[in-house]
């Protein structure tokens, strides 16, 4: 019986040995960032919009809206930011890039200057970019 006691004791300190050993081994795990890839653009006068998306730019301009549009092969990123109670509002493209199955654009609304005569009419600043079409998600930040 001491015998068995003794084997399974053993037994137990092996198994209980082995699980320390491998737990503190220092295993690690390393995830790599995808590489950060600016993507070339050109931002896109209303003149020159497809009609479809200038519909529904026209559609979601009285509040601010993100939205992606594509056709013949480009990719429309599109930035409103609704109604503004003057006009002289200018949109920056701060950043836009690729990371691997991701496309990041982020915008900035600058407000007009300060001019006496600034016109007190409403105006619905927003911001369409042309890409070359790429099947990835977009986030606007």
């Amino acid at each position: 019986m001491k015998k068995i006691a003794r084997t399974l004791c053993l037994i137990w300190w092996g198994i209980f040995g082995c699980a320390g050993i491998l737990l503190f081994t220092g295993c690690s795990w390393k995830q790599e960032k995808p590489e950060k890839i600016n993507l070339a653009f050109t931002v896109v006068d209303e003149a020159r919009l497809p009609e479809e998306l200038l519909k529904l730019v026209a559609e979601k301009k009285e509040a601010s809206f993100k939205m992606t549009y594509a056709d013949s092969g480009y990719l429309y990123l599109c930035v409103g930011y609704g109604k503004q109670d003057s006009g002289g509002y200018s949109i920056t493209v701060d950043d836009l890039y690729a990371s691997g199955e991701m496309i990041y654009l982020d915008t900035s609304l600058i407000g007009p200057k300060q001019a006496k005569e600034l016109s007190k009419t409403p105006s619905y600043p927003y911001i369409v970019i042309k890409m070359p079409f790429e099947d990835k998600t977009v986030v606007f930040d």
